[in-house]
């Protein structure tokens, strides 16, 4: 009876021990579980577009195949989450609001507005500048070598747009009074607008400087540049503007003065030239961004690049539509002629 009683509490005892030994393993193995459920996570990135679909499809493509080039592949290892602005700013907070509740691993944005629009609804989340104009100047990032905080990316010095008037005399060199159009409420303009009246006093042209804020004022802008007898007009870098290319490219051709845009998309529309950075080749370089973040590396700690290829295309089309003839040393230059 005795030897019975004490078969039963060394079961019991091995019975402590077994719940014990099971109890420090579940212990032990709880971060390493938790760290593969995390491991095989798919990172999910979201895409602040100012645009509509069809406008930041090429460049959200451009963006894709530089995520194929560093081993991604969407569906697979990871998720795009795109959120589009139609070409408005009022609601890109909400849609940063939205991707940040979302919990995405990491925000890429598209110009100033968007980029501010994250940065606002986050400090924690990364977020990556496809393409941006003086993000020091207009406070998205502490320096361009030590971004600081959780923004950092591609950005692009406004002085570009200066080289337009240059351009413009190259192929008109009697030009002597030309029109900016420009945003008043775009924080990065007032740069643009300082740089290219500097430009523009050294090449000894007047610069008649048109506020647009709306795309109601088009028209009245238009008709106080033929007022004032503008030889030739300069489009600053403006999503606005951008989404509204066909319009301002309509009405430019009813006044037959050439202009001069900063993006491709505008020479491709009709407009006569563009010269400045390949947005293309911001989102594509984007995606290494994204690629190191999600390997570790920290915003604060990324430099922020700014661009490597400026490209400059010239539609041949519209200029012989104006009667212009394009220097061939200029046509040279190019990286694109349309025909």
């Amino acid at each position: 009876m005795r030897r019975k009683a004490l078969n039963h509490v060394v079961v019991f005892w091995r019975f402590q021990q077994f719940c014990l030994l099971i109890l420090i393993l579940t212990v032990a193995l709880a971060p390493l579980a938790a760290e593969a459920q995390q491991a095989g996570k798919v990172p999910r990135v979201g895409m602040l577009m100012p645009v509509s679909p069809v406008a930041a499809s090429y460049n959200i493509e451009t963006f894709r195949r530089g995520l194929a080039e560093r081993g991604y592949s969407e569906g697979q290892n990871i998720a795009l989450e795109s959120r589009f602005a139609d070409g408005r700013v009022e609601p890109l907070a909400d849609l940063a609001a939205e991707l940040v509740r979302l919990n995405v691993d990491v925000i890429v944005t598209w110009g100033t507005p968007a980029a501010h629009a994250a940065k606002r609804a986050t400090q924690t989340i990364p977020i990556v500048m496809a393409a941006v104009a003086e993000p020091v100047a207009t406070g998205l990032v502490a320096s361009l070598a030590r971004p600081g905080g959780n923004v950092t990316g591609v950005s692009f010095p406004a002085e570009m747009s200066a080289k337009n008037v240059e351009l413009l005399k190259e192929i008109v060199p009697k030009v002597s009074r030309v029109a900016l159009l420009w945003n008043p409420d775009n924080q990065v303009h007032r740069v643009t607008l300082r740089e290219v009246q500097r430009a523009a006093g050294i090449m000894a042209v007047q610069l008649q400087p048109l506020a647009v804020r709306d795309p109601r004022e088009f028209d009245a802008a238009f008709v106080a540049m033929m007022r004032e007898r503008a030889d030739a007009l300069i489009v600053a870098n403006e999503l606005l503007f951008l989404a509204h290319r066909t319009r301002i490219v309509d009405l430019v051709a009813k006044s037959r003065l050439p202009a001069t845009y900063s993006r491709r998309e505008w020479a491709e529309a009709g407009g006569l030239m563009s010269y400045g950075p390949s947005f293309r080749d911001s989102f594509r370089r984007a995606a290494a961004y994204v690629d190191k973040i999600l390997k570790g590396a920290k915003p604060a700690d990324l430099p922020v690049e700014q661009p490597t290829k400026l490209e400059l295309v010239i539609n041949l089309k519209t200029a012989k539509e104006l009667g212009l003839a394009i220097p061939p040393l200029l046509l040279l230059r190019a990286d694109q002629v349309i025909e």
